[in-house]
């Protein structure tokens, strides 16, 4: 194999920072077991190239972190979407309409139905409890219901809500009640995917690269909430996602020389493999401590 190389990303205002230098001898000093998810060199094959999003993920494209995993169903796992009528403080309707968005497009992946319906209501009701408008949404739910045997369209309309919710809260200067509800979905597709794809006794190298890879989008999320710390509810979370940062920090993330593209403007890291030095330790202290919490968010 070709030496390798790794990525040091430092997100500020929504830039990514590169800086490359020679693995050399750190071979040695990578701790076992080392997840490497590199295609042959001799493949052509250009269903190998992935792509890995560092920006500040909405609850629409958290659910990357889960697609091609192989999931299993299991709606036991999901959060109820009659839930929706407990969330009655801002904060915790934010951090769940932040849920609900990744739950949704998790149960997309085994087909629409009208269960989906019910969670697109659920987000427009906790978009209420925010002060957005009561007919914010209504022409997206509309034509939900229009469009529910196609997937794409509903993917399409589940993007569309997401923005304008993402444009009224900004526009009415709740950028932190924004930075909670990403924080929600962030963690929710973390959950998911630490519960459905990871086995801790025999951790599969693809899953466990696409759960490392968050460390990016994580740092993203730190940075935009930093900036909102006049609301103690985010100055709360933010403590409480730094703590999780530990266990992302113990690891790097190396990819070949040459063998990797960065768009900014779409904010995604194109490249057709990694190496990392994550442990399985690593692993299962980012598993538990996002189940707690999780639990946190969701737990009334």
């Amino acid at each position: 194999m070709r030496p390798l190389f790794p990525v040091a990303v430092a997100l500020c205002a929504m830039t990514l920072v590169i800086t490359s230098c020679n693995k050399g001898n750190r071979g040695s000093k990578i701790p076992e077991p080392v997840f490497s998810t590199y295609q042959s060199e001799k493949s052509p094959d250009i269903s190998n190239i992935r792509d890995i999003y560092y920006g500040l993920p909405t609850p629409v494209e958290a659910c990357n972190i889960f697609d091609r995993l192989g999931v299993r169903y299991n709606d036991s796992i999901i959060l109820p979407a009659a839930n929706r009528d407990l969330y009655m403080s801002s904060y915790k309707a934010a951090m769940n309409l932040g849920v609900y968005g990744v739950d949704m497009g998790y149960m997309k992946l085994f087909g629409v139905s009208r269960q989906t319906l019910e969670y697109f209501t659920a987000i427009q009701s906790l978009s209420e409890r925010l002060n957005i408008p009561d007919g914010y949404l209504s022409d997206v739910i509309r034509n939900f219901d229009a469009e529910i045997s196609n997937a794409d369209s509903v993917t399409e309309l589940m993007n569309e809500a997401y923005g304008k919710i993402d444009e009224h809260l900004r526009l009415e200067g709740s950028e932190g009640t924004l930075g909670l509800m990403l924080m929600g979905g962030w963690v929710e597709a973390m959950y998911l995917a630490t519960q459905l794809a990871y086995d801790p006794a025999n951790p599969d190298p693809e899953v466990s690269g696409r759960i490392a890879e968050q460390k990016y989008s994580l740092i993203s999320l730190l940075s935009f909430m930093k900036n909102y710390y006049d609301d103690p509810m985010v100055v709360f979370y933010t403590k409480k996602l730094k703590y999780l940062n530990r266990w992302f920090d113990t690891f790097e993330i190396y990819y070949q020389p040459g063998d990797v593209s960065i768009d900014t403007l779409r904010q995604v890291i194109t490249t057709t493999g990694t190496e990392m030095t994550v442990t399985v330790g690593a692993l299962n202290e980012i598993r538990d401590y996002v189940a707690k919490l999780r639990a946190e968010i969701t737990t009334v």
